[in-house]
């Protein structure tokens, strides 16, 4: 298996039909989390401040997932479940047909970096 090192690796990597939400996913991201540094951990692109990942993303067979740190899913629970997206502990996964919402992937990045301090 090819070691991914970079975001845009990563994507290139990705299926096809992957790849506009994950580089959507990856802008809404950065723009975020303007402080953080992008990486690459466990063979998936993230976000990083002050040494802690915050959010990261990736692509797997039929889904997209979307990971933050647990309170940030905690805080947007109901609105995760609204938009009739899956969500574990710390991650929502949806297909690449039906994102999640621009303004919720925003706000859950939002959150994870608030609750870095916690």
């Amino acid at each position: 298996m090819t070691t991914i090192t970079d975001h845009d690796s990563y994507i290139a990597a990705a299926p096809e039909a992957f790849r506009p939400v994950l580089n959507r996913l990856r802008d809404l991201l950065r723009e975020a989390l303007p402080d953080a540094e992008e990486i690459v951990a466990y063979n998936m692109p993230g976000f990083k401040v002050d040494g802690t990942v915050v959010a990261s993303f990736a692509a797997f067979s039929k889904q997209v997932g979307l990971y933050v740190l647990a309170p940030a899913i905690a805080d947007h629970a109901e609105e995760i479940a609204e938009a009739g997206l899956k969500a574990s502990k710390t991650g929502v996964t949806f297909p690449p047909r039906k994102p999640v919402p621009d303004d919720l992937m925003t706000r859950l990045a939002r959150a994870s970096r608030v609750h870095l301090d916690d």
